[in-house]
């Protein structure tokens, strides 16, 4: 489900606006109780300025009067001007207590799968395109000590996302 836009801004408004209760807010929000109940308080974006969700043609009055008047109901969007929660970043963070894995993880996709892309194994791997080519030109620091590991062994990515881009390579 999606979020309004400008969440806080939103919620803010909500609250000076509406008898809504926090519970009602936070989750027609995708906030925090607890960021909800700052908000109101005072103690947190006390700076901010209220959003109105009827004139972006978000919520109606009538929607609004409803939940107030039940307090277990929960708000609906009326419109598809929503945000979708955040979703994964393109580049992957990986431990330190694992990246000594990633070249022979590196060796292992350039050994089996050589027609992978460059950019594919860096959003996979969350390694550079430099370090891809040093492991395939035999130039990298640590060459002779490379032993080609699957990277899902190793933890660096999950089957399904390494399955995700043979097949992507498979389709081109």
């Amino acid at each position: 489900m999606g979020v309004p836009l400008m969440p806080k801004a939103t919620a803010i408004w909500l609250l000076e606006n509406t008898s809504l209760t926090f519970v009602q807010i936070a989750e027609f929000c995708g906030l925090h109780i607890l960021e909800i109940e700052s908000l109101a308080n005072g103690s947190m974006d006390s700076r901010m300025k209220g959003f109105d969700p009827i004139s972006s043609s978000q919520l109606t009055n009538d929607e609004i009067h409803r939940c107030e008047s039940d307090s277990g109901a929960r708000l609906i969007l009326k419109s598809s001007q929503t945000i979708d929660s955040p979703k994964k970043l393109a580049k992957k963070y990986t431990p330190r207590a694992k990246r000594q894995d990633r070249p022979d993880a590196i060796s292992w996709l350039l050994k089996y799968y050589p027609e992978i892309a460059e950019q594919d194994v860096c959003t996979l791997l969350g390694t550079t395109k430099i370090m891809i080519r040093s492991i395939r030109n035999k130039t990298h620091k640590d060459i002779a000590n490379l032993k080609p590991r699957s990277p899902v062994a190793l933890g660096l990515c999950t089957e399904a996302e390494l399955d995700f881009v043979i097949s992507k390579t498979s389709r081109q």
